[in-house]
């Protein structure tokens, strides 16, 4: 299907005749952040049709991160001897004892970063400094870290460790449809970044093991529309298979240039999920060969115990059991000011989302559903 030969009236009138015909509620669940947020921006949600229904995953890093892994980042990043560099999203998600940005405005040394070769340039420029990277993301950052390590060990850089929270999609995925209280999934708008490094065929474990339908789709309008028409499509039908809906960007064995380097510097292993507990083989860890670049190693970082914060629901939300206004602190306690939960604050959150561009945004900016979504549509 060519989107760009469909403008967006007819790509709606198509969605809706294929939900015309289900005679039943459905729900798709975006694996993906910057979905979720292009959706509302957009004003998606406001043109569905009424049986079908979008349901945040878990595709924001931050967000997934579970909450000990931030209380060891935050207990890392206050001490003294340790110049901590991270990207921006995480700077502000409240731990146990305050956040880094609260560290670093008591004294701690933390840098924002845009790649994790900039940790890598601040270590050599400064032999004097202990820097670790905080290491946060799925398989699209993930690579960038492996990166980053073996720069370091060419450099012969001994100021320079990693703090790694990687995690990987598909099992997060597999462990939505396999758990007791799982959500009604009918079908998976997969993730567009993650899907260029690990290709499309990744998912086709999804399509057969548990008879879900999977599209994986850009973050435009159009392509988010003609992504939801096709799943639609396929439940009305009652097919199911795998749709590359993004091929401009997404080969079906991904990106092995990036894989290769994944495989070389981590291996995998059981890791902790805010909202879906400990998932097998979920998380990368350095190899034994790259030891030395473990920041929890080198700094005698103790496990620490894994805690909501009080009331959060941050955990049932990228679950995709629950919508942010379900939550007694949602707009009131924990907004992008005062957040409580990660989600809240995340540029990929979806509480974050909800808040800025939810049901009571649209109702306010004067524009019809069909015209918020026109506004923003090539």
């Amino acid at each position: 299907m060519n989107i760009g030969t469909r403008p967006s009236q007819e790509l709606l009138r198509a969605l809706h005749a294929s939900a015309a015909g289900l005679g039943r509620s459905i729900a798709f669940m975006e694996v993906c952040g910057t979905h979720t947020t292009s959706a509302f921006r957009c004003g998606l949600h406001s043109v569905m049709p009424k049986n079908v229904r979008l349901i945040s995953g878990p595709g924001c890093p931050v967000c997934v991160t579970a909450q000990a892994d931030i209380d060891e980042l935050i207990d890392l990043g206050s001490r003294r001897e340790i110049t901590l560099c991270t990207y921006g999203d995480m700077l502000r998600v409240p731990g146990k004892h305050g956040s880094l940005e609260k560290a670093r405005g008591d004294g701690a040394s933390i840098e924002v970063v845009y790649s994790s070769l900039d940790a890598v340039r601040m270590a050599q420029t400064h032999p004097e400094w202990q820097v670790v990277f905080a290491a946060v993301g799925f398989e699209t950052t993930a690579p960038a870290t492996a990166a980053a390590i073996c720069a370091a060990q060419k450099l012969g850089l001994d100021n320079f460790t990693v703090l790694a929270s990687h995690k990987l999609i598909l099992p997060a995925m597999r462990a939505l449809l396999s758990a007791a209280d799982r959500p009604k999934i009918d079908g998976f708008l997969c993730p567009g970044h993650v899907s260029v490094i690990i290709g499309s065929d990744a998912y086709r474990c999804i399509v057969e093991e548990f008879n879900t339908p999977c599209v994986i789709g850009g973050f435009e309008p159009g392509l988010l529309l003609s992504s939801l028409q096709c799943l639609t499509e396929m439940v009305a039908a009652g097919h199911v298979a795998l749709v590359n809906q993004y091929p401009q960007a997404v080969r079906p064995t991904g990106n092995p240039h990036a894989l290769a380097l994944l495989q070389k510097v981590f291996e995998t292993g059981d890791a902790r999920w805010r909202g879906l507990g400990v998932i097998p083989m979920s998380g990368l860890f350095l190899r034994q060969g790259y030891a030395r670049f473990n920041a929890a190693q080198r700094f005698g970082l103790k496990p620490v115990e894994d805690r909501e914060p009080a009331g959060c629901i941050c955990g049932r939300v990228i679950s995709g059991l629950a919508l942010p206004p379900e939550c007694r602190l949602f707009g009131h306690a924990c907004t992008p000011v005062q957040p409580i939960g990660p989600c809240m604050v995340s540029s990929e959150g979806t509480c974050a989302a909800w808040f800025k561009y939810g049901p009571h945004r649209a109702e306010s900016n004067g524009l019809a559903p069909v015209q918020q979504l026109q506004e923003v549509l090539p």
